[in-house]
């Protein structure tokens, strides 16, 4: 059915009660970082990162009234240039200042949110430092290149008490929040299994090196990484995030979005797994070195197990609630249930009208914006976050240990095992670089 775009364990029961709260809870957040002192009514933002993401994610904060782009950065001139131009099309004229070092712009005392949408390797110093320095901070997906600097980014959140929101904007679209209401109310029977299917990673021909043109600080983009040869090539988005040294894989890049709807629907935005399991094939040549093809499965204590796999695996790409009763399935752009969708077309099943609520958000910028101007969280808060990037995570760490391993949701640690634990670390950051500490 297509549809316009749009501490001690608690029960099931009280995470679904808990989460929907959160969302219209009001949360304090101290004057100062919510633009209330200043001339102007409108929230300042400062964008890190405005290559192929960025710049998308740009013009959907460049179409609301009541923000002001104020501030880019990036190493690469192009996308700098390109951005410009952009503001200057909605603005009358490129108002706007630049920046190629992350903690200038962090530190402009004259932003209010940060948009950081730079390459995997690069998410979490930049948010950590924007956070410390008070930014509310709209952060793209994944988390980071590991659980730990994952955790680094929620410690600071809840350190400065600012607005976050993820990038998993499938939240704001009602064909999600619908399957996932739909098997929260038992619409479908009691859960047996959530099946989760997203992109395969890609190959690709060794890139043998170039010479490093004038636009682009190849060094600075490199960051934290291991220093690799410039190719032109590795800039591009579908590159990069299949290459380990700046990325995790379509098995994070991807998976999130999907894995974050099945934990949504699950009802275990506020726990994690007991176990995960899977195996995975990796390329044997090029430049493209990420997992190319996975199956995972993890299991919970009082949830519905959850199987997610890449394509070409067996599986339909999107989410698909299986209950024992009925299932639905949905994807960017369609739902659809059994016998011609009659499930969906019974008006005591529509989204919204039964008795479990999600949070409602039908544009994630405008619901960003929103949170910060009435002190409340966003639909995508850290929590969730947190714990739907981890999904990934352990998946990936469970197939390359090739073995089955115990998860201890509460300690976010793996079940003594020393080897499996130090997966969760970051891995050694080159030169001066290091995660900001919270203080």
């Amino acid at each position: 059915m297509r549809l316009p775009s749009s501490r001690s364990r608690p029960s099931r029961r009280s995470i679904l009660k808990s989460a929907v709260a959160a969302s219209v809870a009001p949360w304090l957040i101290p004057a100062r970082l919510l633009g209330e002192e200043k001339p102007s009514n409108k929230t300042t933002v400062g964008v890190i990162g405005v290559g192929a993401q960025g710049h998308n994610d740009m013009r959907n904060f460049l179409s609301q009234d009541d923000v002001r782009v104020t501030a880019i950065c990036d190493v690469n001139k192009q996308n700098i240039d390109r951005a410009k131009k952009r503001i200057a099309e909605v603005y009358g004229k490129p108002d706007v200042k630049t920046y190629t070092d992350f903690r200038e712009l962090n530190a402009n005392p004259d932003i209010d949110a940060v948009l950081m949408a730079l390459p995997v390797h690069w998410h979490s110093v930049p948010s950590i430092d924007a956070i410390l320095n008070g930014k509310h901070i709209f952060h793209e997906k994944p988390m980071a290149m590991s659980f730990q600097e994952a955790r680094r980014v929620r410690e600071a959140v809840s350190k400065k008490g600012v607005v976050f929101q993820f990038g998993t904007q499938q939240r704001s679209d009602l064909r999600f929040r619908w399957a996932c209401e739909l098997a929260l109310n038992g619409r479908l029977g009691k859960l047996k299994e959530i099946q989760v299917a997203v992109p395969s990673g890609h190959k690709s021909p060794l890139f043998p090196q170039q010479s490093t043109p004038d636009w682009v600080d190849w060094d600075r983009w490199v960051g934290p990484a291991p220093m690799t040869p410039f190719h032109e090539q590795k800039l591009r988005r579908g590159i990069h995030e299949n290459i380990s040294n700046f990325s995790l894989g379509m098995i994070s890049c991807w998976g999130i979005h999907h894995l974050d709807i099945a934990q949504w629907g699950n009802g275990i935005d506020e726990t994690g797994p007991t176990s995960i399991e899977g195996t995975g094939v990796f390329p044997e040549q090029g430049s493209c070195d990420a997992i190319l093809k996975w199956k995972a499965r993890f299991e919970f204590a009082k949830a519905a197990p959850i199987t997610f796999v890449s394509h070409g695996m067996g599986l339909r790409h999107g989410v698909r609630f299986i209950g024992e009763t009925s299932w639905v399935h949905v994807s960017r752009g369609r739902i659809s249930a059994p016998d011609g969708n009659k499930l969906l077309k019974d008006p005591l099943t529509k989204c919204g009208k039964m008795p479990i609520r999600l949070p409602v958000s039908n544009n994630h910028t405008r619901n960003f914006v929103d949170a910060i101007k009435n002190k409340t969280r966003a639909i995508c808060d850290i929590g969730p976050s947190v714990r739907g990037d981890m999904l990934c995570q352990l998946a990936l760490i469970a197939i390359k240990q090739k073995r089955k391993l115990q998860w201890d949701p509460k300690v976010e640690r793996f079940v003594n095992d020393k080897a499996a634990d130090a997966m969760l670390q970051p891995r050694h950051f080159r030169g001066d670089w290091k995660l900001p500490e919270i203080k």
